[in-house]
């Protein structure tokens, strides 16, 4: 980041615990984000729609996304930080009907 650029806060963390962030506004390649009440700064690596997810940090091929504080996916490949996170790179957890939840009754 060079002198004079002026950080605008584009991502919200929900919780302290996620490892991806939500665009609060449509990101571009290069940009530069402000995450965690300015204790960190990301480049955006790919374009980043409004309400998309953003990875605040690597996450390799089989971990879990996490987002609310809770597992919401699995990355299907190794994600950088600042990449965009969606369903091209993500094996949703929430809202299948083909995965039984542990807490289902049979």
């Amino acid at each position: 980041m060079g002198l004079g650029v002026e950080m605008v806060r584009r991502v919200i963390v929900i919780d302290p615990r996620d490892n991806v962030a939500t665009a609060t506004a449509d990101l571009k390649v290069g940009d530069t984000v402000e995450v965690v009440g300015g204790q960190a700064q990301i480049d955006v690596l790919h374009g980043i729609p409004f309400g998309h997810k953003m990875a605040l940090c690597r996450i390799a091929q089989g971990c879990p996304v996490i987002k609310y504080g809770q597992v919401i996916g699995t990355a299907t490949r190794d994600i950088g930080d600042g990449e965009h996170v969606h369903v091209h790179n993500v094996d949703s957890l929430r809202g299948r009907g083909d995965i039984k939840r542990e807490e289902d009754p049979e």
